[in-house]
């Protein structure tokens, strides 16, 4: 493999001839000498390569470069005359690989705004942003496996394809080879899912946790990393309707022990962005949002604060003035709420446990109180919620007399069912949407700008 261009600019001044493999960023032309800037996405900063127009070959190369073209530069790598760049490359070989029409090139040189970058997604990992999106995201998802591999969890892949709905929230996208045009139908004139591909209705999967749950029984810690879709019509800067989830789930384990699993997770998550990608998140610092490094150092260093949820509430409701939307007992926490606990109660991170039964999902453990769950969400300064979780419930009677409350149907569960009946354990489990992460820790405002190509309400261009 050559060099990459991240490396390139490590070296020190020699005679060796290297080759630099990228994209032309900027052109500056004069009578004698080009210099060319290039880069092949591996940083952020470009390769300098100067070309010496006398000592060239082609005399005509030089004007078919242009910004957006690929081309293959050789030379030696050599100290800098100028104060942008520590080194640069003396090149009097170039092969222009791919060129780039001027006229046509989206990308032009100039600042261009998100929202037109949005549009021509398939080319904005060119731009200095994006890139560094790309970076960063590709630095979080490959400490996330660090981080689990570690501590000797198992890597389980789950299901895209699921017949069960985690949530039970119904907002599940469904799978189906049937003619909806003209579907077969029962007796009682509804759609006969039976005829179906899977002989029953099937859904893109809200969770992996159902089926991560069922490995964690057998290989105690493990954890779920991959897509998962919600059918939500919701147009947020938050919201996506593909998204990717982190999932670990563990036997033997408590809610006291998934809170710290969970702290210890963010803090390693963001103090190994800050080490490998300094130069990406100074970029954020200065363009995207201020302080975003110096944010999460402080996450790093600090503790996280506890609140049950009823604690949270009673500060809640002293300022319930301030609030979009009031809070009191059994009420959700909306994002203002969130965001007013952790920088103005707690100025710092917050874990917010034992959530009223109603407001959560159906496999939570229930307190001793019968009012109360085992859950908990993990919120930060500026964000609100980044991770949910919650200490899963063990016992075959309480699921099933829980799931009856909520019009699920245990026999649609009997495998899930399966895990109380035959060693159960004490087990608990948390989620972090990655896409939130990537977008709290970049600072950007959208999350549609965090993944390369997002997909939401009315958007599945590319």
């Amino acid at each position: 493999m050559k060099e990459r261009i991240s490396a390139l600019l490590k070296r020190k001044s020699s005679d060796e001839v290297v080759s630099a493999e990228g994209w032309v960023r900027t052109k500056r032309d004069s009578k004698n000498v080009c210099f060319l800037e290039v880069n092949d996405g591996s940083c952020l900063k470009g390769l300098q390569v100067v070309i010496d127009k006398e000592k060239l070959t082609d005399q005509d190369l030089i004007a078919s470069i242009t910004t957006g073209c690929s081309v293959i530069c050789r030379g030696p790598i050599v100290a800098s005359a100028g104060g942008n760049q520590d080194v640069e490359m003396a090149s009097t070989d170039i092969t222009l690989v791919g060129e780039c029409p001027v006229d046509t090139y989206p990308l032009q040189k100039k600042r261009h705004t998100i929202e037109y970058l949005r549009e021509i997604a398939h080319l904005r990992a060119r731009t200095n942003m994006f890139g560094a999106v790309a970076r960063v995201r590709n630095t979080l998802s490959f400490a996330v496996h660090q981080f689990f591999q570690e501590r000797g969890f198992s890597y389980v892949n789950t299901p895209i394809i699921s017949a069960s709905d985690c949530e039970g929230a119904g907002e599940q996208f469904l799978v189906t080879t049937l003619d909806l045009a003209n579907p077969p139908k029962t007796e009682e004139g509804l759609i006969d899912y039976s005829k179906d591909f899977f002989g029953r209705e099937a859904f893109l999967t809200v969770s992996g946790q159902l089926e991560g749950e069922t490995y964690a029984m057998a290989l105690k810690n493990i954890y779920t990393f991959g897509p998962t879709f919600r059918a939500e019509n919701s147009n947020t800067k938050r919201h996506l309707s593909e998204f990717w989830m982190v999932e670990p789930e563990m036997a033997f384990c408590d809610l006291t022990q998934n809170m710290e699993v969970a702290e210890e997770f963010l803090k390693y998550l963001f103090k190994t962005v800050l080490e490998k990608c300094s130069e990406d998140m100074a970029f954020f610092s200065k363009f995207v949002e201020s302080g975003m490094e110096e944010t999460l150092r402080t996450i790093v260093d600090t503790p996280f604060a506890h609140l049950t949820y009823t604690e949270a509430v009673k500060e809640l409701e002293k300022h319930n003035d301030e609030f979009e939307f009031p809070v009191s007992w059994g009420s959700d926490l909306q994002s203002e709420h969130e965001k007013y606990l952790t920088e103005v109660v707690c100025k710092r991170p917050v874990i917010v446990t034992d959530y009223p039964k109603e407001i959560k999902a159906f496999y939570m453990k229930v307190n001793e109180d019968g009012k109360t769950v085992r859950g908990m969400d993990v919120l930060v300064p500026r964000l609100g919620e980044i991770i949910g979780g919650s200490e899963r419930e063990a016992d075959l009677e309480v699921l099933t007399k829980r799931m009856e409350e909520l019009k699920l149907d245990p026999e649609a569960y009997w495998w899930y069912l399966d895990l109380r009946r035959f060693g159960s354990v004490p087990h608990a489990g948390f989620g972090l949407g990655f896409e939130r992460l990537v977008q709290y820790v970049t600072g950007m405002g959208n999350i549609r700008d965090v993944i390369p190509y997002p997909r939401a309400p009315k958007l599945a261009d590319f």
